[in-house]
């Protein structure tokens, strides 16, 4: 579906319309004094990806098993000092 918006309109909240195109792929077609004059849409090669697809791609990534221990040398070296002002 798409769907028609003003060009001032497109102007006043572009950051949302682009959020739709981008998560919901929505379309809409810019107007000018009701004339269509540009279209706002998902590029050609952007495609989403299903759950198994993506849970394929994550099953692929290579195991390491010293990743766990990584974690935590990292949570236990980010502590906050103890004055900031220091």
């Amino acid at each position: 579906m798409v769907t028609s918006i003003s060009t001032t309109e497109a102007a006043r909240h572009l950051g949302d319309y682009l959020a739709r195109v981008k998560h919901k792929g929505e379309r809409f077609v810019l107007t000018k004094n009701d004339l269509p004059v540009a279209e706002l849409s998902p590029t050609s090669g952007m495609r989403r990806a299903t759950w198994g697809e993506l849970k394929a791609a994550v099953m692929r990534l290579p195991h390491d098993p010293a990743f766990a221990d990584d974690l935590e040398k990292v949570n236990d070296a980010d502590q906050p000092a103890l004055n900031p002002w220091a």
